[in-house]
């Protein structure tokens, strides 16, 4: 028989909500179709999940799958983000469990080559499974109403083809206590069978702790026994390694999980940077692309960045971010920032990609004549302190006591007058050199002092990588003085102004010089 194009009448995708059914490609077991498309969303009780197997499968084989081609979705929306893989040829796809209690599965066919197709099978699975995806969500039968008596549910998860840690957060949790956890619990294991070491068993109120195991697979085991329930548990775990991570040096750079591919669904990633006493944390976002914002309340509803002073959820909220922005860079106020990303079920974009750096702890004072400097030696203890110097290296730090203290006059070490705001201000650059071997690495910051008023300020000018930052990102950052933003057009057109006042004033006093001369010789 010979394919054909997709007759209007034929059976193609739909929605699936009985407990248990088959489907398979059109005209099946025949040769299906020239260029045609099916979804099939196949849809079961909430807090359940979907058990989807395949008895019989041939398609048009391509290594990328690029012409014919078979994909399994965890959920209903076609994103990169849900997608637990894309087959073709002759090898059937791996049974799979969905991560919550809706699958979709998309059929296309081109115009060349037809195969006989395929054949599916899918049920409801009341409870555990064999969840194979990036990430997901796990709940107890019937949450958030109590859960049965009697039940045993067994979750593994892995071979996602990550390879990595997999981290399991508890969202809520609450049934039976008792001393040793004997009547009703969860049950955790370093790996896919009860043999391997146990990750810890816990019942009560009380969340569990987020686990990360060591191995690319986990094991959940819920069991209740004959009597008093309880509503139950909600989990979501994700197989991203570098979704959970603590920075301690001076600076460095991350990004979220997959960058620049598209990051997994249903995450809450965490980046704890921790820096020595004194210093504060400077973000600069390189990239952002998230989900954008609600169009019904305009906030970052669905994935979001934000950012917390003081290294935890419950510190000051410096920011929240989503969509495609381009943002200024932020500064903790204190030696502790917290970034936490959330993604929500759907909808998958290319993320993030961060860097940042430690603003030295530093006193920088001045009088109408001179700079002074000092920072606490314990903050760069393992610096020389010729890489400590200001404007010049023959500028360099000297170490009085438990500091580094440069104390020199406006007229050296590379200062120089510039006028910001109509005032006068005296202007240097502190450079701190924290380079190992050939990696350069010199932090600077641009030192200020106000004559008249004795004032002076420091800010950042440069920390990172300046390969890594774009020069819209390097001329914000430029302009940012720590909350007093300086203009450096303004500035630039005040010395534009002085020069054009200045030559006016030559040329008035030219004219007036040939006008003397023209009446003495009149």
């Amino acid at each position: 028989s010979h394919p054909l194009l997709c007759p209007p009448g034929i059976k193609c995708g739909g929605v699936l909500s009985a407990p248990s059914g088959n489907f398979s490609s059109p005209n099946f077991p025949g040769l299906y179709p020239y260029e045609t498309e099916c979804t099939w969303l196949i849809v079961v009780a909430e807090g359940s999940s979907v058990l989807l197997s395949f008895s019989h499968f041939e398609l048009e084989y391509h290594d990328t799958c690029a012409y014919d081609y078979l994909q399994v979705y965890n959920g209903a929306a076609r994103d990169r983000g849900n997608l637990l893989g894309t087959f073709c040829g002759h090898s059937p796809p791996p049974p799979f469990s969905s991560a919550w209690h809706v699958m979709a599965v998309v059929f296309r066919s081109d115009r060349h080559v037809a195969k006989h197709g395929f054949a599916a099978a899918y049920r409801k699975d009341a409870c555990g499974g064999q969840l194979t995806g990036l990430s997901g969500e796990i709940t107890s039968p019937r949450y958030p109403e109590s859960y049965p008596n009697d039940a045993e549910c067994r979750w593994s998860i892995g071979g996602a083809g990550g390879g990595g840690p997999l981290t399991l957060v508890f969202a809520d949790f609450q049934m039976e206590g008792g001393q040793g956890c004997g009547f009703d619990y969860v049950a955790l294991f370093d790996g896919p069978t009860v043999t391997a070491p146990g990750l810890g068993r816990y019942c009560g109120s009380a969340r569990p702790p987020r686990t990360v195991s060591s191995t690319p697979h986990l094991l959940i085991i819920f069991k209740s026994d004959f009597n008093i329930g309880g509503r139950g548990f909600k989990a979501h775990f994700y197989s991203a390694g570098e979704c959970q991570e603590v920075f301690t040096t001076i600076k460095g750079n991350f990004s979220s999980p997959q960058y620049p591919s598209f990051y997994p669904n249903n995450l809450k990633c965490q980046w704890s940077i921790q820096l020595p006493p004194g210093y504060r944390v400077k973000v600069f976002f390189l990239d952002m692309e998230l989900e954008g914002r609600s169009s019904l309340t305009g906030g970052c509803d669905y994935d979001h960045l934000s950012a917390f002073d003081g290294g935890t959820e419950n510190g000051s909220l410096l920011g929240q971010w989503c969509g495609r922005e381009s943002l200024a860079p932020i500064t903790s106020r204190s030696n502790r920032l917290l970034l936490v990303l959330h993604t929500d079920r759907n909808t998958a974009k290319r993320g993030f990609s961060i860097s940042y750096v430690g603003v030295v702890p530093m006193n920088v004072s001045c009088t109408r004549t001179d700079f002074h400097i000092q920072i606490p030696v314990q903050s760069l203890a393992q610096l020389e302190r010729n890489r400590i110097y200001l404007g010049t290296p023959s500028c360099a730090a000297q170490v009085v006591g438990r500091n580094f203290k440069i104390h020199t006059r406006f007229d050296t070490c590379g200062t120089e007058s510039q006028r910001r705001n109509n005032t006068s201000v005296i202007v240097s650059t502190l450079y701190i050199d924290f380079s190992v071997g050939d990696q350069e690495d010199i932090h600077q910051y641009e030192v200020q002092c106000e004559p008249k008023r004795k004032e002076a300020s420091v800010t950042l000018i440069a920390g990172p990588d300046p390969s890594r930052l774009s020069q819209a990102e390097n001329l914000v950052d430029a302009q940012k003085w720590e909350g007093e933003a300086i203009d450096a057009r303004e500035i630039k057109s005040q010395d534009t102004s002085d020069i054009v006042f200045i030559s006016i004033c030559i040329l008035a006093g030219l004219l007036m010089v040939i006008a003397v001369v023209g009446l003495v010789l009149l």
